[in-house]
């Protein structure tokens, strides 16, 4: 078996300016928090972010006072991102100060939505069919890559056709994960960690637990090692 365990900069090495980066997590929680030191430690710039939000900026109720930013809101201290797609952008003020001053953009996607065309991207489908956005500007307005959006009817009833969201790396969190790759996320934690491994070039997972290979019974993992590229250990115990 293939011993994946790398240190967090070198896991983040490959990102370049303008690639576009899966980000688990939902305001925080579950987001790979060592994996966002190193991207800020990097540098990267003009980033396209596929996330569920833009985390949570410095001393917000649900982050606590004092406390540094957590998840996508590390990256946008620093003005790294260009644009995110997300669900859900009204939590962290940064992103509609950035909008505000033009040097950020965003793509909203029902949360949903959001993650059929993650999961799409990970099993190789062509697309998913949902009623969601069906008489809306969801309908009309071009999809995050500019293209037109297409609506289909099956049986009588309309649907759009949701194009999948791939990505050049998709950073994910686990609770316990072994050296080849098999994770499992605990709880709340699990959110889009487990659609997104798989829907990029290149998957690496921050596990808060490393556990040997075979140490474990492999029921323990919900997501198989051979779709992770690289597994990064020491992300902090899961906080609320």
């Amino acid at each position: 078996m293939i011993d994946k365990v790398i240190t967090a900069d070198e896991a983040v090495a490959g990102v370049k300016d303008g690639m576009t980066i899966m980000i688990g997590g939902f305001l925080g929680t579950g987001s790979p928090e060592i994996l966002m030191d190193a991207l800020v430690r990097k540098g990267v710039k003009h980033l396209t972010v596929i996330a569920n939000d833009g985390g949570l900026d410095v001393g917000q109720p649900a982050n606590g006072p004092g406390k540094t930013p957590r998840g996508v809101g590390k990256l946008l201290v620093g003005h790294q991102v260009d644009h995110i797609i997300a669900s859900h952008l009204g939590v962290n003020p940064k992103l509609n100060e950035q909008f505000a001053e033009g040097t950020l953009t965003y793509t909203l996607v029902p949360q949903g939505t959001l993650a059929e065309k993650i999961r799409a991207a990970s099993y190789g489908l062509g697309g998913v069919l949902t009623p969601t956005g069906l008489g809306t500007p969801m309908e009309t307005e071009k999809d995050e890559l500019g293209r037109d959006k297409m609506t289909i009817e099956i049986d009588g009833k309309r649907f759009l056709l949701e194009r999948p969201l791939h990505a050049d790396y998709a950073f994910c969190r686990a609770s316990v994960c072994d050296r080849f790759g098999n994770f499992m996320s605990a709880k709340a934690t699990k959110n889009y960690n487990y659609v997104m491994a798989g829907a990029a070039d290149h998957v690496v997972v921050a596990t808060e637990k490393l556990v040997e290979i075979g140490e474990v019974d492999p029921d323990t993992f919900d997501v198989a090692g051979v779709l992770v590229d690289d597994v990064v250990e020491g992300e902090p115990k899961w906080q609320i």
